[in-house]
């Protein structure tokens, strides 16, 4: 039960950064040598691929409209990075056990996501670029606690991470509403009528 736990939690993590989640679980075997977590993520070529891909998804998520090419390019990658921790994460357990941790950690990274997806859309309508550092920097501080809570406290971090995705697909729901709204308010406006003078 724990390793499906580490893998909701890790799951919901990667699909909002998929390599500082590689980052945090390489680094902490590595450091603490933990049973749960597989030797592979700690192995030197994927602490350094992850850093150098982490380091790039670092600037990358910060510009806006860069951002969200971003995005749509991590939309194969964090929810498969997600599904591969899951098998990892189940370890030696029967194949059923792996597929189910897989699907638990591929689904839960592609419907977190999803919801980065939507809200840095809705945050690149503001002009200025604070917002969108504020989020990354927020959206990394997240994943860092809850992955290096799920290390010791999986359960716990479980639902600390289902909250905060339940919580975001809710303001995604509502974020949709409103950009449909507007975008059917503008849609409805008829041309511009010039005075006759």
């Amino acid at each position: 039960m724990d390793s499906l736990a580490l893998a909701f939690s890790s799951g919901w993590a990667s699909g909002i950064n998929s390599y500082l989640v590689v980052l945090v679980l390489g680094i902490a075997d590595r450091v603490n040598d933990f049973d749960q977590i597989p030797n592979v993520l700690g192995r030197w070529e994927v602490l350094a691929l992850a850093g150098f891909l982490y380091a790039m998804e670092f600037v990358a998520d910060k510009i806006p409209f860069i951002d969200s090419t971003w995005d749509v390019i991590s939309t194969a990658i964090r929810p498969t990075v997600g599904a591969v921790i899951g098998v990892l994460l189940a370890g030696d357990a029967t194949s059923l056990d792996q597929a189910i941790s897989g699907v638990v950690g591929g689904g839960t990274a592609l419907a977190s996501h999803s919801v980065k997806m939507g809200s840095r859309l809705a945050i690149n309508s503001s002009p200025e670029p604070l917002s969108n550092i504020g989020a990354s920097l927020a959206e990394d501080a997240a994943v860092l606690s809850v992955v290096w809570f799920a290390i010791e406290h999986p359960r716990a971090a479980a639902a600390i991470a289902g909250v905060l995705l339940a919580f975001g697909l809710v303001l995604l729901y509502f974020v949709a509403k409103l950009i449909r709204r507007g975008w059917r308010r503008w849609k409805g406006r008829g041309p511009v009528r010039q005075g006759v003078g």
